[in-house]
């Protein structure tokens, strides 16, 4: 799939990387008043989630792999998102998701597998085997968030599909309904919709990769990648790709979407790094949501978002600074 051509010069700045991103990048640097008004006040101007549509979702407590840390509030996690789907305004998708209809669902699971095929949503996740892991959550942009999500882990949903010895990949990718997804329809975007991520098979089976269907004990907001999305704690947010409707099995390394867009900035492991700086910011701290007018919530980033002990084996040998 390619992504649409056109001079370097040609292209905004905005649309090669998104305004938040670039406010995010400011705000890192100079710590200005306006930046930290802005992060501050975004959630609070966004729509309200549709929380009379989300339902309870029965799980187990939470699991070993969660943190303790505070978690960010619902109102927060639920009003200040990414969703290029829908806009690239943090406020966006809660404004503009509830256009998306998410019942019925279905997933197409296909390639290097035994058992491929269209399968409802419903067949696929049913409840009763949900956990609750409450993970941090740190996006490239330099701000973080801790959520309880509740789903399954990756491995075990991966696994009903039996995959076989060529499969070294996993491909997936979000829904493609311009009618649904507003900004799908614009005509300056240069993502070449559906989006799509990728992981490396071990990265996939690793005990801490996660399908979430939920967070804060009911079913997922449209804004927040309703019915289904995934979460890999360690790797920036971009990577947790959400609305997905497509998983394949494959050989070669698949091309993601923003490694497609940026290749110089966005890379295919996106490890969270604070030794890796992106070209325009650095990653050495970040900003802790909800994040006071005048009591700005700065902490330091950890290597592979402190998952270290989990992960770290999975890149030996590798440098993190050219496989970024």
């Amino acid at each position: 799939m390619l992504i649409k051509k056109r001079p370097a010069w040609a292209i905004p700045s905005s649309e090669i990387t998104p305004e938040p991103i670039y406010r995010a990048r400011r705000e890192f640097m100079t710590g200005t008043l306006a930046g930290a008004l802005t992060l501050s006040l975004s959630p609070l101007l966004a729509s309200g989630a549709r929380a009379s549509t989300l339902e309870p979702l029965d799980f187990t407590e939470a699991s070993r792999f969660s943190t303790d840390e505070k978690k960010t509030p619902f109102e927060d996690v639920t009003r200040y998102n990414n969703f290029y789907e829908f806009g690239t305004g943090k406020d966006d998708p809660a404004k503009y998701a509830h256009e998306m209809s998410v019942d019925p669902w279905s997933v197409v699971v296909e390639g290097e597998c035994a058992r491929p095929g269209r399968y409802d949503f419903d067949q696929l996740l049913k409840p009763g085997n949900y956990e609750e892991r409450v993970y941090r959550l740190r996006c490239v942009e330099a701000w973080s968030m801790v959520i309880p999500w509740i789903g399954v882990p990756l491995a075990t949903f991966l696994q009903r599909f039996e995959p076989t010895s060529k499969a070294k990949y996993v491909y997936f990718e979000t829904l493609h309904d311009p009618e649904q997804m507003r900004a799908q329809r614009s005509l300056f975007s240069t993502i070449d919709w559906p989006y799509q991520e990728g992981l490396r098979m071990d990265e996939a089976m690793n005990e801490l990769s996660f399908l979430a269907v939920g967070l804060y004990g009911k079913s997922l907001p449209n804004q927040n990648g309703a019915p289904v999305r995934l979460v890999v704690p360690w790797k920036y947010g971009f990577k947790s790709i959400k609305s997905i409707v497509k998983i394949r099995f494959q050989e070669a390394r698949p091309k993601t979407t923003w490694e497609m867009i940026a290749p110089q900035e966005y890379g295919f492991y996106a490890n969270v790094n604070p030794e890796v700086d992106h070209p325009r910011w650095s990653q050495k701290r970040e900003r802790r949501l909800p994040s006071g007018l005048f009591s700005p919530n700065w902490i330091e980033t950890r290597k592979f978002n402190g998952y270290g002990e989990q992960v770290a084996g999975l890149y030996k040998g590798m440098d993190l600074r050219t496989y970024y």
